[in-house]
């Protein structure tokens, strides 16, 4: 199994966190991170490419290709707080081997840069959704449970599917501590609602401060990128798709 990681830079680090932005229920974690790495003006300084993300490129409007990715990027605080590793990308592993390696490989890093503590984000996919979600989490132990318990989420009970939970997991076995933010959403299109609230959960425990203004520019730059490798339909084909449905019935 091939999972190659070219890095550009080994940035210096102050007791950094790992944050994981995947795409995964609802994009929450894909739209946040994306969001934080634009806010923040986020450094990248390492591409990983793996033998199990899909097989294609997307060609773009000017003639060049963009393949499945994950990318690092890094913030320096500067101001006494600890400093960010952000993990961002437009694909999880498709297989379980894969998504082992994966998570392995961007925890040897971490883990060479300092960090010992992750967050990784989600959704949790609900059949109703109020303005306000609510917020899921599980966490590496009970001292680290109690640190997401005061952002006011509940106890995740059942399972967490993906690098969500699997960072968790492998990160206790190598010593890092960490929690999961699970955010109720519909499940069916990228949730810039459910992003807001994982952020806002986020700089309170990071005591970062945030605009989340531009949320929705976050939102739909993820929404394209996500149509473009198949992972959503567009508006457009949603509503030919339910056309279709309805001229079956007539």
């Amino acid at each position: 199994m091939v999972c190659a990681i070219e890095v550009y830079e080994k940035p210096k680090l102050k007791n950094p966190v790992l944050i994981e932005g995947l795409p995964g229920i609802g994009f929450v974690a894909n739209i946040a991170a994306l969001h934080l790495i634009h806010e923040l003006k986020a450094k990248l300084f390492a591409e990983i490419l793996s033998a199990s993300f899909q097989d294609l490129v997307v060609t773009t409007e000017t003639g060049g290709t963009r393949s499945p990715i994950n990318e690092l990027y890094y913030y320096k605080r500067g101001n006494g707080g600890r400093d960010l590793i952000i993990w961002y990308g437009n694909t999880q592993a498709l297989t379980t081997l894969g998504q082992y390696e994966l998570c392995g490989r961007v925890l040897d890093i971490a883990q060479e840069l300092g960090c010992r503590y992750i967050i990784t984000l989600g959704g949790f996919k609900k059949d109703e959704v109020k303005t306000i979600p609510e917020i899921y989490c599980a966490a590496s132990d009970p001292e680290t449970l109690n640190e997401a318990l005061s952002l006011e989420a509940k106890i995740m009970v059942g399972q967490i599917f993906g690098v969500a939970g699997l960072t968790i997991g492998l990160g206790k076995l190598r010593g890092f501590s960490g929690f999961s933010l699970l955010v109720e959403t519909l499940g069916t299109y990228p949730d810039a609602n459910a992003a807001r609230h994982a952020l806002l959960a986020l700089s309170k425990h990071l005591n970062l401060n945030l605009d989340l203004s531009r949320l929705n520019v976050a939102a739909e730059k993820t929404q394209k990128i996500l149509e473009s490798f198949g992972l959503v339909r567009s508006v457009r084909e949603e509503k030919k798709k339910e056309e279709q449905q309805f001229r079956w019935f007539v």
